[in-house]
């Protein structure tokens, strides 16, 4: 399915135009007749959500730097990449990873690792640029906490304190890069000079 494109304005916060977003009560109209319903409380927006407002909110101080692509719901980086339509080596992978010091060190260091979307992250690369010899993936739950972003759409920036900014140098030889917008169904492709200014990675040779 050839994806949906949207441009973004100002007026509309950055946000995609001429694009129906069902998550969106505003996309909602009270039909005509019906009885005003009670105000309801307002509820705690879901963290994926709250990361998508945010990262539109970081690019829209640059609109002309940066294209939304709305798509089917896919959180796998080759699928994605084929419904958004470029080279998977363009796709930002973006993975929470765990590094420890020792074995009395519960909590150690967390960081999110961003390579290439045809590649796979280099653990042992990755504990040599965080001073640790016992380095794995994050469990889902602290991955999805500490990205704010669900699970298949964590995007190549990092909004956490406690969660460090990897990025391999081989996704930053390309003029573009493309990721999932902390929403399965939403992706940015974003211009990479635009990118290394925004989120300040530290860039390293983390892919294998």
């Amino acid at each position: 399915m050839t994806p949906a494109l949207s441009t973004t304005s100002p007026a509309t916060d950055g946000r995609p135009t001429g694009i129906a977003d069902s998550s969106d009560p505003s996309d909602s109209a009270t039909p005509a007749g019906l009885p005003d319903l009670p105000e309801l409380p307002d509820l705690p927006e879901l963290p994926e959500l709250s990361t998508y407002s945010r990262l539109l909110d970081l690019l829209s101080a640059d609109p002309a730097a940066y294209r939304t692509i709305c798509h089917e719901p896919e959180g796998n980086t080759a699928l994605a990449s084929e419904l958004r339509g470029h080279p998977l080596e363009q796709a930002a992978k973006s993975i929470v990873v765990r590094a420890k010091r020792s074995k009395q060190d519960g909590g150690g260091r967390y960081a999110l690792a961003v390579v290439p979307g045809d590649r796979r992250v280099d653990l042992d690369a990755v504990g040599r640029a965080l001073g640790s010899s016992r380095v794995g993936f994050a469990d889902r739950t602290t991955a999805e906490r500490l990205s704010g972003c669900a699970s298949g759409s964590i995007i190549p920036f990092s909004f956490h304190p406690e969660l460090e900014l990897l990025v391999d140098h081989e996704l930053l030889i390309h003029s573009h890069l493309y990721f999932n917008a902390a929403r399965l169904d939403r992706s940015i492709e974003l211009r990479t000079a635009v990118y290394k200014t925004l989120a300040q990675p530290q860039v390293l040779a983390i892919a294998a």
